[in-house]
């Protein structure tokens, strides 16, 4: 356990600790209550002298109550922070697919604290969390998160999902242990989230529609025993027909200017892959983004406001661009409308060991506040208690 010690984050609220006046003048003016009153019979007595004045309170515990009550009062606007305390008993990280009896097994030390390497972090009794989660930025949170004297250990299973393209790092050596057992792998993509290739032609560019149809129906999983469907992930028409709402992918095989409401729809973020004769000049200044086994470009790419427009430099047709026939066509054109590559999410464990080299962030402190208020709150209800009994005394 690491020491704990008090901060406050507004030490200058205390000056309202000059408020603790004001119940000793409450206490001072109930004097006032006590009237002289003239009596006969002491006319006749010898005077004698008065007894010198003498500053007295009443009611002790209600003012010491009222006193107690500024102090806290002061105190909560002071902000107080409680730095430190937090256990110093090594943790121990078990990503799911990682038996637990195993893991308590193998963890020798009995005041280590077993929890899954899972959002919230729950302890190793619940039940295994389910899903893919981000390997890597929880091993960045829980790093951040522990004091910079626990040791952390991770047990992982043999094969890692749902990993980054690099390794984490951090700023403390860790144990990373590999255990016998699998991950539970993401669930696959179903056909509702195969992106859908629209393509509007014009009449002269109608051959070339059926290489684009093939493509697309490549990029649609399907069943061994089940007939693949090309219309599935593609929709053709001519230029006249409008786009689907949720359409982000288009084909524009038309020569001749492009519509006002095709560049409206690539600026609001959709990509278009424009004829070599269509004419329009993107925002974004040109890349090459394909090219031929000679070097020469086939694909241009360039950005236009949130979306992006790829540009044919040839005819699309197996005369002038004879990758057309070749096999990993699809995979070409897919990747020319991907935005983004997809990162690797699959590794093996041993080769995903954290590197040193992370950023150490500082404890959080505790804010003492919440406490205090309850505290506040009790203090208050007591003196209101005693202030409004029924057998308050009165000063003499």
């Amino acid at each position: 356990m690491s020491l704990m010690s008090v901060t406050l984050f507004a030490p200058m609220a205390l000056a309202a600790l000059a408020a603790l006046l004001i119940p000793l003048l409450i206490h001072l003016a109930r004097r006032s209550e006590q009237r002289p009153t003239d009596f006969a019979a002491l006319r006749w007595l010898r005077e004698k002298p008065k007894p010198r004045h003498r500053l007295r309170f009443d009611e002790w515990p209600l003012l010491l109550l009222r006193i107690f009550l500024l102090i806290l009062l002061a105190v909560w606007l002071a902000r107080p922070m409680l730095e430190g305390g937090a256990s110093d008993a090594p943790w121990v990280a078990v990503v799911p697919g990682v038996d637990p009896a195993v893991a308590r097994t193998s963890t020798s030390d009995p005041d280590a604290r077993l929890h899954w390497l899972a959002p919230d972090s729950p302890e190793l009794d619940q039940p295994a969390p389910t899903g893919s989660f981000p390997i890597a930025s929880l091993l960045r949170q829980l790093d951040a998160e522990l004091p910079s004297d626990v040791l952390l250990t991770v047990l992982v299973p043999e094969v890692l999902q749902g990993v980054d393209a690099q390794r984490p790092r951090l700023s403390r050596a860790v144990q990373w242990r590999v255990l016998p057992g699998t991950m539970p792998s993401p669930e696959l993509a179903s056909a509702a989230t195969v992106p859908t290739l629209a393509a509007r032609h014009a009449p002269e560019r109608q051959d070339a529609v059926r290489y684009l149809r093939a493509a697309a129906s490549a990029w649609q999983p399907t069943p061994k025993d089940a007939a693949p469907s090309s219309d599935s992930n593609f929709s053709a028409g001519t230029v006249s027909e409008a786009l689907d709402a949720e359409a982000r992918w288009l084909a524009w095989l038309s020569p001749g200017p492009l519509p006002a409401a095709i560049q409206t729809w690539i600026s609001d973020g959709g990509v278009a892959l424009l004829d070599s004769e269509a004419t329009f000049e993107p925002r974004g200044s040109r890349v090459v983004a394909w090219r031929d086994a000679l070097g020469q470009p086939l694909v241009e790419s360039a950005a236009h406001g949130k979306g992006r427009v790829l540009r044919l430099t040839r005819a699309l047709t197996p005369a002038s661009m004879p990758q057309l026939l070749e096999p990993d066509f699809p995979r070409r054109l897919r990747a020319l409308f991907d935005t983004v590559p997809p990162e690797p999410t699959r590794v093996a464990a041993n080769d995903y060991t954290p590197t040193l080299g992370g950023e150490s962030y500082p404890q959080s402190p505790r804010d003492l506040r919440p406490w205090l208020a309850l505290l506040i709150a009790l203090t208050l209800l007591f003196e209101r208690g005693l202030a409004t009994r029924r057998r308050r005394g009165v000063a003499p």
